[in-house]
């Protein structure tokens, strides 16, 4: 049985694949939500409320119908898990599927302050988040990172393979 020295030598030798697979699962795992969350908005219409209440996006409502608004978003996330998932092939193309995650994930996290009901309450002096909408939004400030991280790594593979 090795000694707790031998096993953090053998885990400080294990960091490079520790972090390939932790990259790995940022940018699969932000497709596959992406595509999820996309593909429910063509069976259930789960940000009409949100879009409802944002001065930013309620003007859609006016000129088209919800099914219309949550076809088209479904529609957009759905694209964008899918050219993120193309950094092996076109890190051009991911590149641009990480920037559109990014206004995606600004717009619902603009939602935290335009949704009423993501105060559940104050508690000496600290907001607590409710759980639907408050905490499913707060998701989205990881996942702005994780694009963010995809936006500059696929930005550095394209400039890399044309070899600037």
């Amino acid at each position: 049985m090795p000694t707790v020295p031998e096993l953090a030598v053998s885990l400080e030798r294990s960091g490079g694949r520790i972090s390939a697979a932790g990259r790995l699962v940022s940018r699969y795992g932000l497709v596959v939500v992406l595509a999820w969350i996309g593909a429910g908005k063509y069976v259930k219409m789960d940000s009409r409320t949100l879009i409802e209440h944002s001065p930013l996006l309620s003007w859609l409502y006016d000129l088209f119908s919800y099914a219309m608004v949550a076809n088209a978003l479904g529609t957009v996330e759905i694209v964008t898990a899918a050219l993120i998932a193309l950094h092996p092939l076109w890190p051009r193309v991911s590149a641009v599927g990480s920037a559109i995650a990014v206004v995606l994930f600004l717009g619902t996290l603009s939602f935290l302050f335009t949704t009423p009901g993501v105060i559940y309450a104050v508690v000496k002096g600290l907001p607590v988040l409710s759980g639907q909408p408050g905490q499913f939004l707060l998701k989205d400030l990881v996942l702005i990172g994780v694009a963010l991280w995809t936006l500059g790594e696929s930005l550095e593979s394209a400039r890399l393979r044309n070899g600037r």
